[in-house]
């Protein structure tokens, strides 16, 4: 056989493959369902959700065609939950330091962790326990106030999981334990009105490739790519505004425990706040202001409020339903609790998810029950339209202490 001809066959057999590979996929359909849109559609009741190629096709559809049929029987839909502020995929235990990849002494703007993300964590099928369909990660950096780039990531489990990189540029800022927090704050003035500078009078002969630092300023001074700033003390996040206006930034706040004290400003200034429903106790002179009722007053006054897990976020992001019912019993209502770990993530970090809405990625979760009650439990999941199971190693390790054998007991045949 000539090179021509092989080369020639190979192109068949690859044209056939693609062929095979695309008559395969499967188009999918949840019929019955209680649908919580997390839209101004609101709730849907006895409703239909048709999905193919990892995307929503059609809501209640005049006649519903797919090649399969998932009977809901009244059970509640939601889109898929959103993680945030935590290193899953770069933690494994926090106590064995060759599993922790989420920072570096050397860290700064650059910093992308995403070249660490494991999507085979065990950490990954426990959240997903949880409804969590996607996560955005983010690194906890080094001896900078910059920790890095925040990145976007699916839970299917495939190495391609991570789909978005440089999702927002990460700075810590507030209470220092040694030095003080002016520093750090006028270091990111001086960083932004530089890089500002420097933007303004280069030349435009100039055409010397420019660094991943330089890239990721641009984006920020853009307002392409989200500021994200932790901070809990009210009179930093007022001067966080400032700086917003100054340099027409994108803005988002972590931690936020103070938040509550400048909620108007925060709601005119139009600054997303990414808190805990949990904080319920001072953790330092910072959060003189937490309480368990802040993210319900936070929404009433129109601060746009993503839950996140306080801590640990990594080995715990399954729980974020719970704080989420939290939230919603001190005043938070039901809708804007669930788009606080929805649809609301999705819109900081723009993310085609959170929504159940014909375009948006098919993440969907199937509830028994109330998702954000204690008892309830995922019946299915799809990440990308694919359905995907929830067993974790919890699950293995009961099923193996459970069965009956002739070997010791932390053993099975």
């Amino acid at each position: 056989m000539t090179k021509l001809t092989h080369s020639f066959s190979l192109s068949l057999v690859a044209a056939g493959l693609l062929a095979s590979t695309a008559a395969n996929a499967e188009s999918f359909a949840i019929i019955n369902a209680t649908v919580h849109t997390s839209t101004e559609q609101g709730v849907l009741n006895g409703a239909s959700i048709v999905f193919d190629d990892g995307k929503i096709t059609a809501i209640n559809p005049a006649k519903v065609e797919a090649d399969n049929i998932v009977d809901a029987q009244g059970q509640i839909v939601t889109a898929g939950f959103i993680g945030s502020m935590n290193q899953l995929g770069l933690v494994e235990v926090g106590a064995v330091a060759g599993s922790r990849d989420a920072g570096d002494d050397k860290a700064g703007i650059d910093f992308d962790p995403s070249l660490a993300f494991n999507p085979r964590s065990s950490l990954i099928p426990y959240a997903r326990k949880g409804g969590i369909t996607r996560d955005v990660v983010t690194p906890h950096g080094g001896d900078s106030i910059f920790a890095g780039l925040a990145t976007v990531v699916d839970l299917s489990g495939e190495f391609d999981s991570v789909k978005q990189t440089q999702a927002a540029l990460v700075v810590y800022l507030g209470e220092q334990r040694k030095g003080s927090r002016a520093m750090s704050l006028k270091s990111l003035i001086e960083k932004l009105s530089e890089h500002q500078q420097k933007s303004t009078k280069k030349d435009k002969k100039d055409d010397a490739k420019p660094s991943t630092e330089d890239k990721v300023l641009t984006q920020v001074l853009a307002g392409e790519m989200p500021l994200l700033v932790t901070a809990s003390r009210a009179s930093d996040i007022i001067e966080l505004i400032k700086v917003k206006e100054q340099f027409s930034l994108n803005l988002v706040i972590s931690g936020a425990q103070d938040a509550v004290v400048v909620k108007e400003q925060l709601a005119n200034a139009q600054v997303p706040v990414i808190m805990s429903a949990m904080d319920n106790l001072p953790g330092s002179f910072d959060s003189l202001h937490a309480h368990l009722t802040n993210a319900g007053e936070l929404e009433k006054a129109g601060v746009k409020v993503l839950l996140a897990i306080a801590g640990d976020g990594s080995h715990n992001v399954y729980q974020l339903r719970f704080d989420a019912g939290n939230a919603v019993s001190y005043g938070m209502t039901q809708e804007g609790a669930l788009k606080a770990i929805t649809a609301n993530v999705a819109d900081v970090f723009g993310i085609n998810a959170g929504r159940i809405a014909v375009g948006k990625a098919a993440d969907l979760v199937m509830w028994n029950d109330d998702p954000f009650e204690l008892n309830s439990h995922v019946t299915k999941m799809f990440i990308n339209g694919v359905e995907v199971s929830t067993e974790s190693r919890h699950d293995k390790l009961r099923d193996r202490y459970l069965t009956e054998s002739n070997m010791p007991r932390a053993y099975t045949k």
